[in-house]
């Protein structure tokens, strides 16, 4: 397939700060595992690219939905210094986007599909992983492909999916065909591109966190599609209490829709004071860091630690920040309590169980609030940098 499509391309000033020493992983000029440190200046422009052709074991994927993520709007954000806000792999220019489906147009001969483990055919209804994970480096052979050694991502540092073509390793994609039954026309789409933010949370929460047991408590901190999504996720696990922390209204509604049986509005609520009380004083199993405000929220999580009765509590700490996490080893010690760092959605089989939660009645597509075109995409991720009114905005395919 020849022809040229439009892609919209962040493009920042590589420009290290004075303590900033190039890594292993890093690449002079292109690429950096620590983008805040890096990158300034972020610009959003729509960019011509030609349609790329896939390789004996890709796929070339017609995208026909994407999400915003929280990690683009932090990505084309600019702190007091003009440095973006976000942390992690970037590697620019790039086309943003990671959270999508699609339809299979081409692939190569070596491309498998793993519903049938044949090659593809062409017309499949896909989603894919982000984490382009290389399967052989020893976190990979260890079976720990969110923490690759040789790690691309989509739409981080390999052209993503805010275009109308994207090329992808077959190994990454997996089959939305079993929604088919639940979702009629493109609505199989919109499902699509939200199974990734779920993986995310489902990760977090029962893969590194550990999962919890039916009448357990837990607590989210964060209403943004990772923190819905772990309502959800939660609540379905068998969670009697699942209280949310967030401050935008709309979000706590939405939040009470997904799963959550309480909504805390922190802004007029003491956190710790309210979710004592919920619990009668037992305090939670689980809490979900997804603020991506560790100064701010660990301190209210370490008092209901503290103060309640559970023992054995987990923190996952899900959203990305540089900032430090004030932390009482006493509290820790004395309460059998962890903190648990999860990153990423791949491997452990997170992505067919959420796909098969879905198919099974765990509707996600509540939380895209407002769905926008190609063209519309970058004043959207500039109007996330200050309106939390909407809690997943969409990009749609014409």
């Amino acid at each position: 397939m020849s022809g040229k499509m439009a892609g919209v391309t962040l493009v920042a000033d590589w420009s290290p700060k004075p303590e900033f020493k190039l890594g292993a992983k890093d690449i002079e000029g292109r690429q950096t595992y620590l983008g805040s440190q890096v990158w300034r200046n972020p610009k959003l422009e729509i960019r011509e690219y030609d349609i790329p052709t896939p390789g004996p074991e890709e796929v070339l994927l017609e995208v026909k939905a994407c999400g915003i993520c929280g990690s683009d709007v932090h990505m084309a954000q600019m702190d007091k210094d003009g440095y973006i806000f976000y942390p992690g792999l970037t590697g620019f220019p790039s086309i943003l986007g990671h959270e999508f489906s699609g339809v299979v147009v081409d692939a190569g001969k070596k491309a498998y599909d793993k519903r049938t483990n044949k090659p593809f055919r062409g017309g499949e209804r896909v989603t894919s992983e982000e984490m382009l994970w290389c399967g052989s480096c020893r976190p990979c052979a260890d079976g720990q492909p969110n923490h690759c050694e040789r790690l691309d991502e989509v739409g981080f540092n390999v052209n993503g999916a805010y275009a109308k073509y994207l090329v992808l390793p077959a190994r990454t994609i997996w089959s939305l065909e079993s929604l088919a039954q639940r979702y009629k026309g493109d609505d199989i789409f919109l499902a699509g591109s939200l199974v990734e933010p779920t993986c995310v949370a489902y990760n977090a929460v029962i893969e590194r966190g550990g999962g919890i047991r039916p009448g357990d408590r837990v607590v989210i901190l964060g209403g943004g599609p990772v923190g819905m999504a772990a309502c959800a996720i939660l609540k379905r696990a068998g969670a009697s209490k699942v209280i949310i922390s967030e401050p935008a209204i709309e979000r706590r509604n939405l939040a009470l829709q997904m799963g959550a049986d309480y909504a805390i509005d922190p802004t007029k609520e003491d956190f710790a004071d309210r979710v004592l009380e919920i619990t009668e004083g037992m305090g939670a199993d689980l809490f979900m860091e997804a603020t991506g405000l560790p100064t701010v929220v660990y301190p209210g999580i370490e008092r209901v630690i503290w103060e309640g009765r559970t023992l054995n509590s987990r923190v996952v700490v899900t959203a990305r920040a540089e900032a430090k996490m004030p932390v009482t080893g006493e509290v820790l010690q004395v309460r059998r309590a962890s903190i648990i760092g999860a990153q990423g959605h791949s491997g452990h089989g997170n992505f067919p169980r959420v796909i098969d939660c879905m198919a099974d009645g765990m509707d996600m597509t509540r939380i895209s609030t407002k769905k926008v075109t190609l063209e519309q995409l970058p004043q959207s991720i500039v109007a996330l940098q200050t309106d939390k009114t909407d809690c997943k905005v969409t990009y749609l395919a014409k």
